[in-house]
C-alpha cells in the first residue's frame, strides 16, 4: 500500500516491488481486510 492516493488503495506484491500496482476503492479495500480478519477466505491449496 502507499499514502497519496485520495480515495484509492494501490497494492503491489512485495516481492516483485517494481512489477504493476492493482489500485482498490478505499470502500473495497476495507470490505477486503475486515472479511480477512473475520476470518471470510478459506486459506489457498
Amino acid at each position: 500500500m502507499a499514502p497519496g492516493f485520495p480515495g484509492a488503495v494501490p497494492v503491489r506484491d512485495s516481492k516483485d516491488p517494481h512489477g504493476p500496482a492493482l489500485m482498490f476503492g478505499v470502500d473495497a479495500w476495507s470490505a477486503f481486510v475486515a472479511g480477512v480478519k473475520a476470518g471470510d477466505f478459506r486459506p489457498a491449496r
